[in-house]
Order: structure tokens, then C-alpha cells, then sequence
């Protein structure tokens, strides 16, 4: 029970440390996206905190696995270099029965992948979609200043002054390249901005002015008087964004659709949790180091080793979504890496036994020489 809570007590510490690191970086590489955008007026600064809290789930799907395997090579590389694993090995505690004692909290970590990969992630994805729908929806209107022209999409803009309370434009001139090649042009003494909160459009409402209607090279026009006239100036391409992006489907909505693009995503939710599992089969035999070596040595080969079925999954979503690979791929790049895992876990067993017995004894046993002391 003792060597149970101190295992679980190191490698929950790490991991936590570990995962916490890379979601800052995570967070900051993100932050610096969004100021882009933001200095081009394509997106308000008060959205910028939500937008990345929106996403978190998102990024922890990827971080926590990769935490959780970089935290579990560190705890088990320490326990070879400071030799408390030959300390162990003489007890009669195995290599592999350590890693049977994490189970609780990989159960937990599974269960939590999951409601972040099948639950959070969807939703914190469609809500971020819908803040970029509704900021694109303001960025044209709202970023007109008096005596500056203006463009957004077809239209360009120019007012002469602003209302007192800064909630309407005066004296505003609107340009639009109309689909059949001909020019509109609308004067009008004011311009207010309305929001369609179910469509997310952004909506100009002209009062008191006059559209005109030319086309180069014709000497005819046309010319009408209104009282209030409404310029739709919805983002065509935000609203398709925001209506196909399969990543902000509930899972359930994926379950009833049978498109490649809704089995990619939903292939890929299911078998991010199934990474937990493969990373503590796959790092207990990769941790294993000599003191002299260091704790450090195979962890980059084994994070390029994790990194490379992080970077398979990322390739089969998009073979998958695109009809060339069937969904079972998931589960043969998953078998595979389960597999190999395991061959891992048992290599120093099958060469000890097809060796003429002249390697160490499995899982660390070989290094209980160490604190066995003079024979003498």
C-alpha cells in the first residue's frame, strides 16, 4: 500500500506538471494567433480569453496523453537511476507489477479523455465557432470610422460623422459589387447596426437616403427613395465553417451519420482514450536506463516514438475523411501500437529464453546486483 501511494503520488505529481507546462505553451502560442487578428481588426479583445477557454478541452485532448507519458518515463527513469527499482526487484516487486499498481488513476485519466475527446471538446469547438461566427459578423460595420472609407466583402463604407451616443453613423455612403456585375450605390443620413442572434448576421439598417443602381458602359440607370433600407453583411464563408465543421458535432450527431468526414471524427474521438493504455504499456520497458546512463537518455526517442502515433491518427482522420481509407484503419494503427508495446514489455524474457540465457533477468531484475552488496 505504501510503494502504492508513493508510486501514484510521483507520477499523478509529474504528470500534472508535465501536462500544465505544454497547455501553457499551448495557451500562449494560441494567445499570440489571436492578438494577430485582433491587430487587424477582425476580432474584439474582450473575445480573446473566451476563444482559448473555449478550446482548452481541445488542446488537453492531445496534451494530457503526452503528459501522462512524458510523466510516467521520468518517474520510472528516476526510480532506475536512483536504484530504488533494484531495491524494488529484490523485494520481489516486479516491473510489471508496478504498472499494475497505476491503475486507478489510468482508469481515471481514461475517463477523463474520454468525456474531454466525446463531450467537451465538441462543445467547447462549436461555441468557439460561434464567437469567430459572431465577431466576422461585426468586423465590417464596426470598424467604420468617420471619414474613412471602409471595405468588407462587396461593400465599402464612408461616413461623415458618428451620433453623440457612438451608436449610429450620419451622412453614410455605401458602394456594393452587386453579383450581375453592375454597381449600387446608397446614400442615406444614418446607418445602425442590428444582430440576428439565431443566424449571427450582421444587419445595416439605413434611414432616409436614396439606392442607385448603374452598370459601366450603359447610360441607363436606376434610382429609388427609401425610408429604411437593410444590408445583410453575413459572412457566407463563417456560416459554412460554422454549419459543416464535424468537430463541434455531439458525438451522438456523428453516430446517426454515415459520411467519411462524421466517421473520421468519430474513429478519432473513440481512440484517443485507447493512447492512455498504449502509454503505460509502451513506457514501462522504454524507461528502463543503468544508473550511469541517466533518466533522460530514451526519452526522446520514446516522445518521438509516442509523437509518431499521435502524427498516424492525425494522417488516418484525413485519408479517412476523405473516403480512401475505411474507418477499421483506426483500430489496425491501435492494434499495432498495442503489439508492439507488449513485444517491448517482454523483449528481455524472449531473449533470455532464445539467448542461451545470456541476458538479465526481466523487467529490471538484472540490476538488483547493485545494492546486493559484497558476497563476502
Amino acid at each position: 500500500m505504501i510503494i502504492s501511494r508513493y508510486l501514484l503520488r510521483q507520477v499523478a505529481l509529474t504528470t500534472l506538471i508535465v501536462t500544465s507546462f505544454l497547455t501553457f505553451i499551448m495557451i500562449g502560442g494560441r494567445l499570440i494567433k489571436y492578438f494577430g487578428i485582433a491587430a487587424q481588426g477582425s476580432l474584439d479583445v474582450s473575445a480573446l480569453l473566451l476563444l482559448v477557454a473555449y478550446r482548452l478541452p481541445d488542446f488537453l485532448t492531445l496534451i494530457m496523453p503526452l503528459g501522462f507519458f512524458t510523466g510516467l518515463m521520468l518517474v520510472f527513469g528516476r526510480l532506475y537511476v536512483d536504484h530504488e527499482m533494484a531495491v524494488l526487484n529484490a523485494s520481489g516487486i516486479s516491473r510489471d507489477s508496478l504498472g499494475l499498481k497505476l491503475w486507478p488513476f489510468v482508469l481515471f485519466l481514461i475517463l477523463a479523455e474520454a468525456g474531454l475527446t466525446l463531450f467537451a471538446a465538441p462543445w467547447g469547438f462549436d461555441h468557439a465557432q460561434k464567437v469567430m461566427a459572431e465577431q466576422s459578423s461585426k468586423k465590417g460595420f464596426d470598424l467604420v470610422s468617420p471619414g474613412r472609407f471602409i471595405t468588407s466583402g462587396t461593400y465599402t463604407f464612408y461616413a461623415e460623422s458618428q451620433s453623440p451616443d457612438h451608436t449610429s453613423l450620419l451622412n453614410v455612403f455605401v458602394h456594393q459589387n452587386a453579383s450581375n456585375g453592375s454597381d449600387v450605390i446608397i446614400v442615406a443620413k444614418e446607418a445602425v447596426r442590428l444582430i440576428d442572434p439565431a443566424r449571427l448576421n450582421s444587419i445595416v439598417e439605413l434611414h432616409k437616403g436614396r439606392r442607385y443602381e448603374l452598370k459601366a458602359g450603359q447610360l441607363r440607370y436606376s434610382e429609388a427613395q427609401f425610408a429604411t433600407y437593410r444590408l445583410n453583411l453575413n459572412d457566407a464563408q463563417a456560416a459554412d465553417v460554422l454549419s459543416t465543421a464535424t468537430e463541434s458535432m455531439r458525438t451522438t450527431d456523428l453516430i446517426a451519420q454515415n459520411d467519411a468526414k462524421a466517421r473520421a471524427e468519430l474513429g478519432w474521438r473513440v481512440s484517443i482514450p485507447i493512447m492512455i493504455l498504449i502509454a503505460v504499456i509502451l513506457s514501462l520497458p522504454l524507461s528502463e536506463v543503468s544508473p550511469r546512463q541517466g533518466r533522460f537518455l530514451r526519452l526522446f526517442p520514446a516522445l518521438l516514438l509516442f509523437v509518431a502515433l499521435v502524427v498516424g491518427l492525425l494522417a488516418l482522420k484525413l485519408k479517412i475523411g476523405k473516403g480512401t481509407l475505411s474507418v477499421w484503419a483506426y483500430a489496425g494503427l491501435m492494434t499495432f501500437y498495442l503489439f508492439f508495446s507488449l513485444l517491448l514489455a517482454r523483449k528481455q524474457r524472449m531473449t533470455a529464453r532464445f539467448g542461451g540465457g545470456k541476458s538479465s533477468p526481466p523487467n529490471g531484475g538484472g540490476v538488483v546486483a547493485v545494492g546486493l552488496g559484497d558476497p563476502t
